[in-house]
């Protein structure tokens, strides 16, 4: 059974209120005009969205896995792009707790404190997506500073963050195991953009790529060893995935089943609401049983997490089970919710055709789903 804490709760009615009155109303000129939304960041900054898992002495509310999904479904439930903000923001306070040293916390977690400032994962390459262990850049160690070279690439909010966690090879070593991992800082001499990509869904999360051409990373800003940022995301990443992939389907897929249902109610055809149709019944009932299926999931994976139960092979199968279930369910429930709509759903006018679009994003990043079906069978058949 789920047992949400009176916090927790308390967290998820404030984000549905901040949602539902502030963020809904802007989806669509999000989405329409593909402008990143600074006004959402300055209401981020007013309620400490940004912020929820920082220690209380740094201003944060030490926010745990369950929470940061809570958080993070009912943004997305309005807009994915907006919820995409805080996965990617959260997720580098994450790594800086897991591995960062206390000066380093010192230095980062005030700025982060004021609740305004973006951050950016940065792992893909363009001939390393699903193959991490296939990355190129590489940073060389030259007085005070890394000197890096490579390009990474699909980089959600590049464009706009302060702060890049940048995973790198130390120049000369080529294992997985010895991956470092970085934090560069916006204005790095060196340190690049490339265009901005023109996407299908998650509009108004900019994408690019990040090159860097001898960029100049202070040695203090490695977090943990050398060789060392492998080990350290493994000790994260499922809760990052669970917080943020898997959360931001859940979140649509219920927006999409939320709107359809409400459409449902009010259309009529054949003189009474299509509600009353037996096959928009079995539509809708087939859309709630797969969305609770998700969240039932979902939240028991992030309490087991949250509570240090099940072994790392159980959870790592448990959160490859929630990415790509929620993402195949949001997939599918949306299509469903524009069917409902039918003429109507395919227009912009109507939420469910972004939620469409944005769904079908969760399928391929954070690892494609076709990864998570490898990680499930691998660990269930006792493989490396």
């Amino acid at each position: 059974m789920i047992d949400f804490t009176e916090e927790q709760l308390m967290i998820r009615d404030a984000t549905r209120r901040l949602a539902t009155e502030k963020i809904a109303p802007r989806a669509a000129e999000i989405d329409e005009t593909d402008e990143f939304p600074w006004d959402i960041v300055e209401l981020y900054k007013e309620v400490g969205t940004l912020k929820l898992v920082l220690p209380e002495e740094y201003g944060g509310v030490g926010a745990d896995t369950t929470t940061l999904c809570l958080v993070i479904e009912e943004i997305a439930r309005v807009s994915a792009s907006c919820s995409s903000i805080v996965f990617s923001t959260e997720s580098l306070i994450h790594i800086l707790l897991q591995a960062a040293t206390q000066e380093q916390k010192d230095r980062f977690f005030p700025r982060l404190s004021e609740g305004d400032k973006i951050s950016c994962f940065a792992l893909t390459e363009p001939n390393a997506g699903s193959d991490a262990n296939a990355i190129s850049t590489n940073a060389t160690l030259d007085g005070d500073y890394y000197v890096m070279n490579g390009r990474k690439t699909f980089i959600s909010n590049a464009i706009v963050s302060d702060f890049y966690l940048v995973f790198s090879r130390i120049k000369g070593q080529k294992k997985k195991s010895e991956i470092s991992v970085f934090v560069v800082e916006k204005g790095t001499p060196g340190f690049t953009m490339g265009k901005k990509e023109n996407k299908m869904g998650l509009r108004g999360s900019p994408m690019a790529d990040l090159i860097f051409e001898d960029a100049m990373v202070p040695k203090g800003n490695i977090v943990g060893a050398e060789g060392e940022g492998w080990k350290t995301l493994a000790q994260v990443a499922n809760q990052m995935r669970l917080y943020g992939a898997s959360s931001m389907a859940l979140g649509i897929s219920q927006g999409a089943f939320d709107y359809a249902i409400g459409y449902a109610k009010e259309r009529y055809a054949f003189g009474k609401p299509i509600a009353s149709l037996q096959a928009i019944q079995f539509m809708l009932a087939d859309m709630y049983m797969a969305n609770a299926a998700v969240r039932s999931i979902l939240y028991q994976t992030a309490q087991m997490i949250d509570r240090q139960q099940g072994s790392v092979k159980e959870i790592g199968s448990l959160v490859s089970t929630s990415k790509c279930l929620a993402s195949d369910t949001a997939v599918r429930v949306a299509t469903d919710a524009v069917q409902v709509l039918g003429g109507y759903g395919y227009i912009k006018d109507y939420p469910v055709e972004r939620m469409m679009r944005d769904a079908k994003a969760i399928q391929i990043f954070d690892g494609t789903n076709q990864i998570q079906r490898v990680v499930v069978a691998r660990n269930l058949l006792g493989m490396k």
